[in-house]
């Protein structure tokens, strides 16, 4: 089975995670894009990456687990900070190279502090002009 072939099953069918898990595409160095989203509020918090051990961790012990290109290691959402990460659901998109988790989030998800990682917000100033806002305050935790 592919991602194509999913498009005719109808809500409801099963497919098995394997089956799922052998046609997601990760890029070229091995990994996937996952946007985090709290699941309550529907708030995207931020955007990591996973490698295929990150996404079955997740997946089997419902702790976010993000692998750090910066770090070239795996971050364990909330392991330093206490600022956890559990996960509620997770879909693919309709290709297969993109991840949605939606997650109950401890704490600030962002490294500011901030409950988000999109803070900076591109608005207008009184001349018209394109300019970027900070949208929040870092919480004071």
């Amino acid at each position: 089975m592919t991602f194509k072939s999913f498009e005719s099953l109808t809500k409801g069918s099963a497919i098995e995670l394997d089956k799922v898990l052998s046609q997601v595409k990760f890029n070229e160095d091995g990994l996937i894009s996952a946007i985090a989203q709290d699941h309550k509020t529907k708030e995207v918090l931020m955007l990591a990456w996973m490698n295929i051990h990150s996404l079955k961790e997740t997946i089997e012990t419902k702790q976010v687990c993000y692998w750090s290109r910066s770090r070239n290691c795996y971050w364990r959402k909330g392991e330093s900070s206490g600022h956890r990460q559990t996960l509620k659901s997770l879909s693919f998109d309709c290709d297969g190279d993109c991840i949605l988790m939606q997650v109950h989030q401890k704490g600030a998800a962002c490294h500011t502090n901030r409950t988000s990682c999109f803070y900076l917000e591109i608005n207008e100033n009184a001349q018209g002009e394109a300019q970027v806002i900070i949208n929040s305050d870092a919480d004071q935790i």
